[in-house]
């Protein structure tokens, strides 16, 4: 089989079969800095990474783009 003919069914295989899950679209949760207030979007593949590591009542917390201050899961309701 020609080297052409290989790299076309490889892409034709990666296109059909998106083995990679780069096909898949990306879900966010938004999260809000609580020394500047400004909001940003974190995958939610991130936040599920930082669980492990986390008690049972922790909070998962990321470091502000903005400040470098500390950003938690914005919340819809105030009192939450």
């Amino acid at each position: 089989m020609s080297k052409n003919k290989e790299q076309d069914e490889l892409l034709k295989w990666l296109d059909e079969e998106d083995p990679f899950g780069l096909n898949e679209e990306m879900e966010f949760i938004i999260f809000k800095c609580i020394d500047c207030g400004k909001e940003d979007e974190v995958p939610d593949y991130v936040v599920e990474e930082f669980h492990f590591d986390l008690e049972e009542d922790e909070e998962v917390e990321v470091v502000c783009p903005f400040c470098n201050g500390t950003m938690r899961q914005a919340r819809k309701d105030p009192s939450e």
